[in-house]
C-alpha cells in the first residue's frame, strides 16, 4: 500500500468522528476529523512523514512546521524520514514566549529559511494564516503550504492567498468522507 492509501486508510478509521461537533472557528459541523487520532498512530505518522518530506523537497523546503500543536507531529514525522534527513522542523507559538528569546517560531530556523507550512486539518485556515504572518515577521520564507485533510470549507483558499504559495490537502474531505451530509452535488 502507497503511504497515501496508508494515510488514507488510518485517518477513516481512528480520525473521523461522525456526530454534531463545534469546530475551532466556532462553525456547527455533523462531523469531526481529529486527525491527530491517527497521526499519532506508527503507519499515519510515517505515511505522512514521508508525504510531507516529499512535499519539501518538491518545493526546495529546508524546514518544515506551522502553528503548535498541530504542526509539531507532523514536523517531527518528515524529519524522521529518511527522505526528510536534510530538514528541520520548527511550530509557530500562539502567544510569544514571554521569557528566555521571546520568539514566535521556536526551532532551528533563521531569517531566509525556506519553509513548508503543515498543519492537520484545515477548514476556515485561520490559525495557519496567523501562523504564516509571524514565519513573515520572523524573516522566513515561505515556499509552500500543505495539510493532511481540508474539509473544503474555503480555508485552503485563505492559506494559498496568505502564503503566496502553492498550497494542497494531502486528503481532501471527499476522499475521507464522501457521503457526508454537507457534500454538494
Amino acid at each position: 500500500m502507497s503511504a497515501r492509501d496508508t494515510l488514507l486508510a488510518e485517518l477513516r478509521e481512528h480520525a473521523l468522528v461522525i456526530g454534531e461537533v463545534t469546530l475551532s472557528s466556532g462553525q456547527k459541523a455533523d462531523y469531526y476529523v481529529d486527525a491527530r487520532r491517527a497521526l499519532l498512530r506508527p503507519a499515519a505518522f510515517l505515511a505522512a512523514g514521508e508525504l510531507i518530506a516529499a512535499a519539501a523537497g518538491e518545493l526546495g523546503a529546508g524546514a518544515v512546521g506551522g502553528p503548535a500543536t498541530a504542526a509539531i507531529p507532523l514536523a517531527c514525522a518528515a524529519i524522521a524520514t529518511p527522505a526528510g534527513s536534510g530538514l528541520v522542523g520548527f511550530f509557530v507559538r500562539g502567544e510569544r514566549k514571554e521569557h528566555g528569546l521571546q520568539r514566535w517560531v521556536e526551532g532551528p530556523v533563521e531569517p531566509g529559511a525556506r519553509c513548508l507550512v503543515v498543519e492537520d486539518t484545515v477548514t476556515t485556515g485561520g490559525s495557519t494564516v496567523r501562523a504564516i504572518e509571524r514565519m513573515r515577521g520572523e524573516g522566513l520564507e515561505i515556499v509552500g503550504a500543505l495539510c493532511v485533510v481540508d474539509r473544503m470549507a474555503g480555508g485552503g483558499e485563505a492559506i494559498a492567498e496568505a502564503a503566496g504559495a502553492p498550497y494542497r490537502a494531502l486528503v481532501p474531505i471527499d476522499e475521507l468522507y464522501p457521503d457526508r451530509p454537507d457534500r454538494e452535488g
